[in-house]
């Protein structure tokens, strides 16, 4: 496979996981939702309950605005561009790690590989902005080796 369709891949395993986040909290507020129309106790508008009910769907809404706003950053990766450097957009891979620098999503599985979907404001993507194939890196004592990058 080569660099720019393994880096769509990449782009397209994070869409769809956060996609299956955003519908999980989709789901989640529609049931919270439901439980407060179906609440059949005091009907005060400060009925305990129903309030914090209402908090609960304020934070699930919080989320959601998240995963669509990390959705819409890793869109902005443009699978086509191969980086020179590490940058936003950029596969990164070491001799410990492969890494996309894009949203922080985490840990993805791609066939036989795991990516660590990081963000351009984590310490790690700090220590290694702008370097270049060949070039280290050391974090938490670690030192890591750019073996490639696209």
């Amino acid at each position: 496979m080569d660099k720019q369709e393994l880096k769509n891949k990449i782009i397209n395993t994070c869409i769809e996981t956060l996609e299956n986040s955003a519908q999980t909290v989709r789901e989640a507020i529609d049931e919270l939702i439901q439980t407060a129309s179906e609440y059949e106790g005091d009907h005060d508008l400060f009925d305990p309950f129903k309030e914090e009910l209402m908090k609960k769907k304020d934070l699930q809404l919080e989320q959601l605005q998240k995963y669509i706003e990390d959705i819409k950053l890793v869109r902005k990766a443009d699978p086509k561009r191969i980086s020179e450097k590490v940058e936003f957009g950029s596969v990164v891979i070491t001799d410990k790690q492969k890494m996309f620098i894009s949203a922080a999503i985490g840990k993805i599985q791609l066939e036989n590989d795991s990516y660590y979907v990081i963000s351009t404001q984590v310490p790690v993507y700090k220590a290694m902005q702008n370097l270049k194939a060949g070039e280290s890196f050391t974090i938490n004592n670690n030192k890591f080796t750019i073996k490639e990058i696209f």
